[in-house]
């Protein structure tokens, strides 16, 4: 049985048919804004890859989440992710090692796979009285990105807190937290949100995959395949201005089921993500179809500038 096969005969084990595999696959090519006829090829990127990109995943000041909802991605799954698609050569959360023997993975793969590897980093990180606010191994957690992450091919920023701060960056921050760019001075890849869709990331790394690149960019370094619209310009309950003033626009099914959520604090117009036509947990549910208004996570300051969070702007 060559890989291919044994990729399908893994999802089917998992109730996951090749069809549904690919219209999944289909779903992420579009999102990434591709025409339909590559969804074979990337869904040849999980099924038979020819590369593993090696990634070093770092944490920071942050609370887990985003990896938490990474590692809820499916189709592929994370173990197919990790073993398969990539090659996950350190991550603090999932990987068996501990103590000076992760440390030593670490470093020994910074050095093999120096000007090669993704990094990936996930918290904020304190600039304060020389970092101290964040501590691994001894080692504060600037020290640690300025060890490894100026070594990277590139590095994608995962979660609103890596990306621009977040919540440890707001007002007053006594720890000096900055995003991993403003810290190190460098340019990043930005798959904001409190946590991100996995979706987004792992279209990100197929995008590197299958084109040699990462995807295009906003002006705030996001992929604008996620990140190129609005909230409320695909929100099912989408109003208008109409004379300075918001107009319900029935014209779903969806919509009718409620109101515009802007008069009670929607960030929704000034938001820009791919929320409402991913969703989380497999397109379940997300924070508008749940009833509660967008508070513009994936927002720089979001937490400073998007408060208070039920109250229109």
């Amino acid at each position: 049985m060559d890989q291919e096969e044994r990729f399908y005969e893994k999802m089917r084990e998992k109730g996951v048919s090749r069809r549904d595999f690919m219209r999944y696959s289909a779903y992420l090519t579009a999102a990434m804004g591709l025409s339909s006829s590559f969804a074979p090829k990337v869904a040849e990127v999980f099924a038979a890859p020819k590369q593993r990109p090696p990634v070093i995943w770092l944490h920071f000041a942050e609370c887990t989440g985003c990896t938490e909802s990474a590692i809820k991605t499916s189709y592929p799954w994370i173990d197919e992710l990790i073993f398969e698609v990539l090659s996950i050569e350190y991550h603090e959360t999932i990987m068996a090692a501990a103590g000076h023997q992760a440390e030593k993975n670490l470093f020994d793969a910074v050095e093999k796979y120096e000007g090669k590897f993704i990094c990936i980093a996930e918290g904020a990180i304190a600039v304060e009285h020389n970092g101290v606010y964040g501590k691994t191994a001894g080692k504060t957690h600037l020290e640690i990105a300025k060890s490894v992450i100026p070594n990277a091919l590139a590095t994608i920023c995962l979660g609103t807190c890596a990306a621009y701060g977040g919540i440890q960056a707001a007002k007053p921050n006594p720890g000096g937290f900055k995003s991993v760019s403003e810290a190190l001075g460098i340019k990043t890849l930005n798959i904001p949100g409190c946590p991100p869709d996995p979706v987004n990331l792992v279209g990100t790394i197929i995008n590197y995959i299958f084109f040699g690149r990462l995807p295009d960019l906003d002006d705030i370094g996001r992929p604008l395949f996620a990140y190129g619209e609005t909230v409320h310009d695909k929100c099912p309950r989408r109003s208008h201005y109409e004379d300075g003033e918001f107009v319900e626009e029935f014209g779903s099914e969806e919509a009718k089921l409620g109101y515009c959520l802007y008069k009670l604090g929607c960030k929704g117009p000034d938001t820009y993500s791919n929320c409402p036509l991913r969703g989380f947990n497999d397109t379940t549910n997300w924070c508008i179809g749940a009833g509660t208004p967008c508070k513009g996570c994936v927002e720089p300051n979001f937490w400073d500038t998007m408060t208070p969070f039920y109250k229109e702007s």
